[in-house]
Order: C-alpha cells, then sequence, then structure tokens
C-alpha cells in the first residue's frame, strides 16, 4: 500500500475515533449545561478513547499482546489525534456562537462537522509525514502485517 493511500486511511480512521469522541463528548457537556474549558476537555478525553480504541481493539484481535497493542496504539495515533483535536477544536472555539449552541441548533451541528472536515487536511499531512519515515500508523499496520 502506498504512503498516500495509507495516510488517507489513517487519517480516515482518526476522524472516526475523533468525530465520535467529539460528537459524544459535546453533546453531553452541552446536555449538561458545561461550560466551555469542562465540555472542550471531555471532547477531547473522549476522541483520544475512541481513537485507541479503533486501533486496539484490531491489534488484540489479531493476536497481539495487550500491552504491545497498547504500545502501538500510542505510537500509531497519538499525533494524529493532537492534531485533529487541535485543529478542529479551534475552530469550534473561534466559530462564534458554537460553544453557545444547544444540541437543537444547526450551528452546534454544522460547526462540528465542519471543524472536523477541516482538521482532516493537516492531519492527513501529519499522518502522511509519519507514515513515510516509517512511524505512526505505518507501525500498525506493520504489525497486523498489512503494511
Amino acid at each position: 500500500m502506498g504512503v498516500n493511500q495509507l495516510a488517507f486511511r489513517a487519517t480516515n480512521h482518526c476522524l472516526t475515533g475523533c468525530g465520535i469522541g467529539e460528537t459524544l463528548g459535546l453533546a453531553l457537556a452541552t446536555w449538561w449545561g458545561w461550560k466551555d474549558a469542562p465540555s472542550i476537555v471531555l471532547a477531547v478525553v473522549l476522541a483520544f478513547f475512541f481513537g485507541y480504541v479503533l486501533t486496539l481493539v484490531p491489534l488484540l484481535q489479531a493476536g497481539t499482546a495487550l500491552g504491545a497493542a497498547v504500545g502501538i496504539a500510542l505510537v500509531a495515533d497519538t499525533l494524529s489525534i493532537s492534531t485533529m483535536e487541535l485543529v478542529d477544536n479551534a475552530i469550534i472555539v473561534l466559530w462564534p456562537g458554537a460553544m453557545d449552541a444547544g444540541l437543537g441548533d444547526a450551528l452546534f451541528w454544522v460547526s462540528l462537522a465542519i471543524a472536523l472536515a477541516v482538521a482532516w487536511g493537516p492531519t492527513f499531512l501529519v499522518n502522511r509525514a509519519l507514515i513515510a519515515r516509517g512511524k505512526g500508523h505505518a507501525r500498525a499496520h506493520g504489525a497486523r502485517g498489512t503494511s
């Protein structure tokens, strides 16, 4: 598999985990009436959780030992998730009214979707650079024998 194709897959993987975590975290925090800072913290924590889980599950299913799988997930996903979270949260925080929008407001969902879509670009570049150097998802896919 080529570098661009693997980076594309890795970035979509990151988008999936971050999207689940961000959406769940911001939706719960909004529903609970939390302030901006704790809302973002919850969304980021859940994005990392789901991002790592999406890497861990196939590794564990392939018979990788838990300790090794955790190490691979940390190496494969940390910089990717960090990039996605930094960009998408910056957009949401800077978007006028996005942090104050309720779950029934189109602004909540539109700003979240656009922020994640925009964050895909820089995250792809990070994943591509890592994979080209044999790091990031190159390690996770190599561990599963799919590189």
